[in-house]
């Protein structure tokens, strides 16, 4: 029979109920033509591109082939031949919020407020005595809108000129008595976040100011994490909170904020001891749009795919153990979907062909109940052989696990021991030639685990090979068995399905 390995990463509050956990792996759908109507590929891996600065990266932002990076305090310039310049040190602790409006770039630091004028290459802190401080900055038909630290306003800055401010630009989102958090432009539309709920303004042209509140576009939906907020397949995603609660993922539909987050997701994100620190970004590949949603208090990384809407966990690995991703930012840049990393000064590239994070492994796991829905009736059940249907033969070139080699002279000589024998050494194995796949499971409904039994996903080329195990035992306990497959080996990885032989007892 077949197991239900396919679909998205669901547990919950019970792991009895549902421990579906799916870890640097994501589904994609197939619509014709393929063996199964979805397979669970590989998250991309991430490839080294250079160093800016010593970190961590609180922002990137592009203009006019050229890459802007806050590393740490300090903006540095990267040309598409990897030329860093630094252009100048600002206060900034945490996540950056840039835009520009074709001469200028604004970056919000919160509180401060920085102008980079790209003709004339200065770089300076905005020191007109209006500027009240920006916590996150838009464009909109010339005019930079920021919203105001714990307050209720926004403001907009003189066209053309972030440097400027009028002490009368600024409105208050007073639709709702709560701050405002964040805004952002989509659409030639501010969006205006608060705590508890959301504006839309346009631009009227009114003479005494510009802004105009969207009549019936005023959400009873919050956010509770200003760097949540980003564009998403023609849309806007952001972490949600109202009176009644917080941690959901809302998308927009229109103007109304539609819920995306499943209960799983949800579960976990409000055990978070903060979740107001989260910050995301978005991006595409393949035709898949990604909403990385970053915790660095929790430590962990979640990520919904647009185009299936389905979630999975993107992660790092320390010492064994799952971290967060090491992407902090997002920026489109060269060719590359380039990333910054959130404890040093290294920018990435997201790359579908690299099974490692700058060299270190990347695990993946899945997680799945053995039975598919609906078919257990309690009773122990003898589990024969599990098949991984996955492809194969993916190994890297290199001497396969356990290989010797016998020394030679430089004429081919076998070299031969004081008593005749032949020397043969041991070689390091080379990581992915004969990749491997990790297997355990749970009787108890995921809270107590087998060891693990590995075996071999074939050596490069041996597209043959059967990863499948054999003599699994008898469900005993709860009589609800939870299968897991991971590995961390360097090589592709592509998962049709799982065959289950099982059979049933009279018990």
């Amino acid at each position: 029979m077949q197991s239900p390995i396919l679909g998205s990463s669901y547990v919950l509050r019970s792991v009895n109920a549902a421990d579906n956990r799916l870890v640097n792996l994501f589904p994609e759908v197939v619509p014709e033509g393929g063996k199964d109507p979805a397979y669970l590929q590989r998250c991309p891996g991430l490839r080294f591109l250079l160093t800016v600065g010593s970190g961590p990266i609180w922002g990137l932002w592009f203009h006019a082939n050229i890459l802007y990076v806050v590393s740490g305090t300090e903006l540095y310039s990267v040309t598409s031949a990897g030329v860093t310049t630094l252009i100048g040190t600002t206060t900034a602790t945490g996540p950056v919020s840039m835009t520009d409006n074709g001469n200028q770039l604004f970056l919000a630091t919160n509180p401060d407020g920085y102008i980079y004028d790209f003709e004339a290459q200065t770089f300076a802190q905005i020191t007109d005595e209006d500027f009240p401080g920006a916590v996150t900055v838009g464009y909109l038909d010339g005019y930079f809108v920021f919203n105001e630290p714990n307050s209720q306003r926004f403001w907009i800055t003189a066209s053309f000129d972030g440097a400027s401010i009028d002490p009368l630009d600024f409105a208050s989102a007073e639709g709702s008595p709560d701050g405002v958090v964040a805004l952002i432009v989509d659409h030639r539309e501010v969006w205006v976040f608060g705590t508890s709920s959301t504006e839309v303004w346009y631009n009227s042209g009114d003479a005494d100011f510009p802004l105009s509140r969207i009549q019936g576009a005023f959400n009873e939906i919050g956010c509770v994490a200003p760097y949540s907020i980003a564009k998403l397949d023609n849309s806007i995603i952001w972490l949600g909170q109202d009176q009644r609660g917080r941690g959901i993922v809302y998308r927009a539909n229109g103007y109304i904020g539609q819920r995306i987050s499943t209960h799983a997701v949800e579960t976990d994100i409000q055990s978070y001891a903060d979740m107001s620190d989260a910050l995301a970004y978005t991006y595409q590949q393949d035709g898949h749009a990604f909403y990385v949603l970053n915790f660095p208090t929790a430590n962990t990384s979640w990520v919904f795919d647009a185009a299936t809407g389905a979630w999975h966990e993107r992660r790092g690995l320390l010492n064994g153990q799952f971290t967060r991703h090491r992407s902090n930012c997002f920026a489109n840049f060269n060719g590359e979907l380039v990333v910054g990393d959130y404890e040093n000064g290294n920018l990435y590239a997201i790359d579908l062909d690299v099974y490692a994070d700058n060299g270190e492994p990347q695990k993946w796991l899945r997680r799945w109940r053995a039975l598919p829905p609906g078919q257990n009736d309690l009773k122990r059940t003898a589990q024969h052989s599990l098949q991984l249907d996955c492809e194969t033969g993916v190994g890297l070139s290199g001497y396969p696990f356990g290989t010797e080699i016998q020394l030679l002279t430089e004429d081919g000589v076998p070299l031969l021991t004081e008593s005749g024998a032949f020397i043969l050494l041991d070689i390091e194995t080379v990581l992915g030639a004969d990749p491997q796949v990790m297997l355990r499971w749970s009787d108890d409904g995921g809270h107590t685990w087998s060891s693990e039994h590995w075996r071999s996903m074939g050596s490069i080329g041996q597209y043959g090979t059967r990863v499948i195990w054999r003599r699994l035992g008898m469900t005993e306990k709860l009589r609800d068995r939870v299968y897991e497959v991971s590995g961390t080996d360097p090589v592709k990885l592509a998962i049709m399905g799982a065959e289950l032989s099982v059979e049933p007892t009279r018990a």
